[in-house]
């Protein structure tokens, strides 16, 4: 079980699936609130992630999804298949959108020779036993941990969520990947921390013009969905945050796009407490 005192490891903090020579690592985020050790996304990465920060993958007490783009679950099914390895004794329950059954029932599919050898040969219970599946509930509670999970606007997906994280009188907000959407400042005000994905609508451009091609619908989805720094600046100030950290970098690592520019554009608005994480980034509440 996670220490009482609550903190966030935002393991990577690339916006994207495609990781390249010098990347950071997509979406996945660990929490230790309340007495909880919850997984939000799991990205490809997520498992070395969690290990990184001195947790066992069989500590883990339950796991988010926040939504089905393969940057925030590509790595679900590998990593609770290392956990049942490395001697996973308890149920682990997942939560996510409508189709993540789907998911693990076909990543179980593909990994059956594995894993009914496992059980034939090595005696352990079957993975199937020791992983919960549930549609996305309206609130989560997990030990002292209360998980509030808020439906954000990412299209075209018509189920992705934000997050509120609540326990020990201290409460963070994540903001899954999103465009600004009616009530979101109602949701992050006060929060303790907000952890927000950041879009530069100048680098996205940048990053297209270099491409020898592109569809035109790649340009349309990735401005549709995200949210301006500038735009997050202005309602981290509205809403009060006391600490405001960036991450899911939309573009990340492009030149003439580094750390100063994102954070010229949040202080347009924004005097407060910012960071723009890194991967492995653990931030005490």
């Amino acid at each position: 079980m996670a220490e009482r005192a609550g903190s966030v490891a935002i393991l990577g903090v690339k916006g994207g699936p495609a990781i390249r020579p010098g990347s950071s690592m997509p979406t996945s985020l660990l929490v230790r609130m309340g007495g909880a050790t919850l997984l939000i996304d799991a990205g490809l990465g997520a498992a070395r992630g969690v290990c990184d920060q001195g947790v066992a993958l069989t500590a883990l007490d339950g796991i988010v999804v926040t939504h089905l783009h393969s940057d925030h679950y590509l790595e679900l099914g590998p990593l609770l298949h290392t956990a049942w390895t490395a001697g996973l004794k308890h149920p682990v329950p997942v939560w996510g959108p409508r189709g993540l059954a789907g998911y693990w029932q076909h990543f179980l599919a593909a990994m059956a020779f594995d894993i009914d050898l496992r059980i034939a040969d090595e005696g352990r219970r079957p993975l199937a036993d020791l992983v919960n599946i549930h549609e996305m509930p309206e609130t989560i509670a997990l030990a002292g941990l209360e998980v509030t999970a808020v439906p954000n606007h990412h299209p075209p997906l018509g189920e992705s969520y934000a997050l509120s994280l609540a326990a020990d009188g201290k409460r963070a907000v994540f903001s899954g990947d999103t465009a600004p959407f009616a009530g979101w400042e109602d949701t992050c005000r006060g929060a303790d921390l907000l952890i927000h994905e950041a879009m530069l609508t100048a680098g996205v451009e940048a990053t297209l013009a270099s491409l020898p091609h592109y569809d035109a619908k790649l340009r349309t989805h990735i401005l549709r969905s995200h949210s301006e720094a500038s735009e997050i600046g202005r309602l981290a100030a509205a809403a009060g945050v006391g600490h405001l950290a960036l991450m899911h970098f939309v573009p990340e690592g492009l030149a003439g796009f580094g750390p100063e520019v994102w954070e010229a554009e949040v202080r347009r608005y924004y005097a407060g407490p910012l960071t723009l994480a890194r991967d492995g980034l653990r931030l005490t509440l």
